[in-house]
C-alpha cells in the first residue's frame, strides 16, 4: 500500500475511494438472491478485519430496522440507556455533516482523532490481506460497519444500538448473531429495486433481522405486513410482540414529553421503550439502582391478536428524562433566524412525508403570525435513488408554498467541497437534470390543483454558464420565461439558500445577484417578496443528504 498520511481528512479521501452508497446498491442487487453469500463475504471482511463473528456477542447489541423512524427509535433508546450510567455505541446512517457522525460514543460523534486511528487500523488490516484469492475492499458501507465493530470492542462500551443500513435479511449489520433484542419501526415502500415493490416483500427483508430466543418488538403496523413479521418471528423461533402506543404509557396525569417534534415520534417513543426496558431485564439491571416499575393494570397479552401485545409499564425516572432528552439533527427540526425560520426534515417516503407535513403545518400554525401577514412560505426539495418523486411532491401541496425550490445535494458547485459529504456516484449534470424533472413535476401537479397560485407552464433548457461578476446560478429557459411561475432551479444548496433568505438569515451571505439585476424574472420578482416579507418559512425535505448540506451552510459549528 503506497503510502499515506493518517490525518482525518486522508481517512475520509481513502474511504471515499470504497464506493458510496449507489455501489453498494448495485453490489447488494447483484448478491440479494444468496443472502448466505452475502453474510459470508461480510464475515471474511470481518475476519480480514481481525475480528471473529463470535467477538460482537460482547457488545450487547440492540438491533434496529424499518422504513421510517428507524433513527430516531435508536435516538430514543440510546438516549435513554446513557440514563442508566450505561456506556452507549450507536452506529447509524447516512451522516448529515461529518461521517465520524455515524460512529458515537455515549451520545457524541466519534472524534477525528479517534475515527483517524481506527480507520486506519482497519484500513491496513484489510488492505495486508489481499491476495489472489481475496484481492477486493469492502464498500463503503460495509467498511465502516466494521470499523463500528472495532471502535466499540476496543472503547469498552456496555451496549451498541445498531441501526440496520438497508433492509435487514441482505444487510451487512445482520452478520449479528446474537443481539439483546430486536425492533421494528414503521414499515413502507422505500428501495424498491432492493427490498421489492409491496410492503409485504420489504416485510420480508424487514425481519430477516430476527433470532432464535431473542425478543423483537414491532410499533403498529398493516395487518399484512404485520402477518408476515409474525410469519418470519416464527419461523426463526423468535418472540415478537406488538409495542402498544404511547397513550398507554401515560398513566394519570403523566404525558410524556419528546426532544423530537412530531406526533409520528410517540411509536418511535413507545418502540424505545420496550427495547430499553427488554435490554435493561436481560442484562440484569432491573435489580440495579434504577428500578423498574411495575406493569400496570390490563396490559396482559391479547389472544385476539396475530401479534401478542407487549406488557405497558410505568417508564422510570431515567426512561423519562432519555424520551425528553433526545436529539436527532435533520429530523422534524426547527432552526428560527431572524425573520427566516427553516423547517428541516429528512423524510423521504411517502409515509414520512405525510408525517413531515403533518409536523410542519403544525408547527407553522403555533408560531405567531406577522401582524402585517405577509408571509412567503418556500419550499426546498430534492429526491434520490428511485424514489416516486411525483408522489412525494403531491403530498407536499397542502401546505401552500409560494415558491418550491429544487437543487442538488451539492453544497457548492465546486467539486473541491467537503470530502465529507463528496458522492462519485452523481454527477452535477446528472443531479441538475433529476431537479429539472422534479420542477416539472411540481409545475404539472400545480396545473393539475389549479388555484388563485397556479403557475404557467414550463419549458425547460440548459444550464446558464457562471458569470465570474455574479455568483447565483440560477437553471433557466433559453425563452423568456412566464413571469407567474413559482418554482426556481438552483446549481447548489449554497446558492438556494442564498436566494430564499435574501441576505436577511445571519448565517448566510448576501446573494451576489442582489447587487444588480437577477439572471431571472421569477427569481427578480421573489427576491422582492422575500425582501419585504414579514416572516418566511421554509420547508427543507425529500432527502437527508439535502438536510445534511443545509445544515452544514446554516450551522457551521457541526463542521468543526
Amino acid at each position: 500500500m503506497r503510502m499515506i498520511k493518517d490525518t482525518y481528512k486522508d481517512a475520509i479521501r481513502t474511504l471515499n475511494t470504497l464506493q458510496t452508497n449507489a455501489s453498494y446498491l448495485e453490489q447488494v442487487k447483484r448478491e440479494r438472491g444468496d443472502p448466505r453469500a452475502q453474510l459470508e463475504a461480510m464475515r471474511g471482511f470481518l475476519e480480514r478485519s481481525g475480528l471473529q463473528v463470535e467477538d460482537l456477542d460482547r457488545l450487547n447489541i440492540i438491533h434496529v430496522t424499518g422504513t421510517k423512524g428507524k433513527g430516531s427509535a435508536c435516538a430514543f433508546t440510546e438516549r435513554i440507556l446513557r440514563g442508566y450510567g450505561l456506556r452507549t455505541g450507536f452506529y447509524s446512517s447516512p451522516h448529515l455533516v461529518q461521517v465520524r457522525e455515524r460512529i458515537r460514543i455515549n451520545g457524541q460523534p466519534l472524534s477525528k482523532e479517534l475515527f483517524s486511528k481506527y480507520f486506519w487500523l482497519v484500513y491496513r488490516r484489510l488492505w495486508d490481506t489481499k491476495d489472489e484469492a481475496q484481492a477486493n475492499m469492502p464498500a463503503y458501507f460495509r467498511f465502516l460497519t466494521i470499523m463500528a465493530f472495532h471502535v466499540f470492542l476496543q472503547e469498552k462500551v456496555d451496549l451498541a444500538v445498531v441501526e440496520v443500513g438497508i433492509g435487514g435479511a441482505f444487510d451487512c449489520t445482520n452478520i449479528v448473531r446474537t443481539p439483546v433484542v430486536c425492533g421494528v419501526s414503521s414499515l413502507g415502500i422505500d428501495h424498491t429495486s432492493i427490498l421489492g415493490d409491496t410492503v409485504e416483500k420489504i416485510a420480508w427483508q424487514k425481519g430477516g433481522i430476527f433470532k432464535p430466543g431473542v425478543p423483537a418488538f414491532t410499533v403498529p403496523q398493516p395487518e399484512q405486513p404485520l402477518e408476515v413479521l409474525r410469519d418470519r418471528a416464527r419461523e426463526c423461533g423468535c418472540p415478537l410482540y406488538l409495542c402498544p402506543e404511547l397513550d398507554a404509557f401515560e398513566a394519570g396525569t403523566q404525558v410524556l414529553e419528546l426532544g423530537l417534534a412530531g406526533s409520528h415520534q410517540r411509536s418511535n417513543a413507545a418502540l424505545a421503550l420496550q427495547l430499553s426496558r427488554t435490554w435493561l431485564q436481560r442484562r440484569g439491571y432491573e435489580a440495579g439502582t434504577h428500578v423498574l416499575q411495575d406493569v400496570l393494570p390490563g396490559a396482559e397479552l391479547s389472544a385476539q391478536r396475530s401479534v401478542p401485545l407487549a406488557p405497558t409499564f410505568c417508564p422510570s425516572d431515567a426512561m423519562i428524562q432519555g424520551l425528553r432528552d433526545t436529539e436527532w439533527l435533520g429530523r422534524t427540526q426547527v432552526l428560527p433566524h431572524g425573520p427566516v425560520t427553516w423547517y428541516i426534515d429528512g423524510a423521504h417516503t411517502t409515509s414520512s412525508i405525510q408525517a413531515c407535513v403533518r409536523w410542519f403545518r403544525q408547527a407553522a400554525l403555533n408560531e405567531d403570525k406577522p401582524q402585517d401577514g405577509s408571509e412567503v412560505r418556500v419550499l426546498l426539495f430534492n429526491a434520490t435513488g428511485d424514489r416516486d418523486t411525483a408522489a412525494l411532491l403531491k403530498l407536499l401541496l397542502p401546505c401552500h408554498f409560494d415558491y418550491a425550490v429544487f437543487c442538488p445535494n451539492f453544497t457548492e458547485v465546486s467539486v473541491a467541497t467537503s470530502a465529507d459529504q463528496q458522492n462519485f456516484n452523481v454527477t452535477l449534470e446528472n443531479a441538475l437534470t433529476r431537479c429539472v424533472e422534479n420542477q416539472k413535476t411540481w409545475t404539472r401537479l400545480m396545473e393539475e390543483k389549479g388555484g388563485p397560485w397556479l403557475p404557467a407552464p414550463l419549458e425547460v433548457g440548459g444550464l446558464l454558464q457562471p458569470d465570474p461578476l455574479r455568483e447565483a446560478l440560477l437553471l433557466v429557459p433559453p425563452a423568456e420565461r412566464p413571469l407567474n411561475s413559482t418554482s426556481l432551479v438552483f446549481p447548489c444548496i449554497s446558492h438556494a439558500l442564498q436566494w430564499i433568505a435574501q441576505g436577511r438569515d445571519p448565517h448566510l451571505p448576501i446573494p451576489a445577484s442582489k447587487v444588480g439585476a437577477h439572471l431571472h424574472p421569477v427569481a427578480t420578482s421573489g427576491a422582492v417578496l422575500l425582501q419585504e416579507a414579514a416572516t418566511i418559512r421554509v420547508l427543507v425535505t425529500g432527502s437527508l443528504h439535502l438536510v445534511g448540506g443545509v445544515l452544514k451552510l446554516l450551522d457551521p459549528m457541526l463542521s468543526q
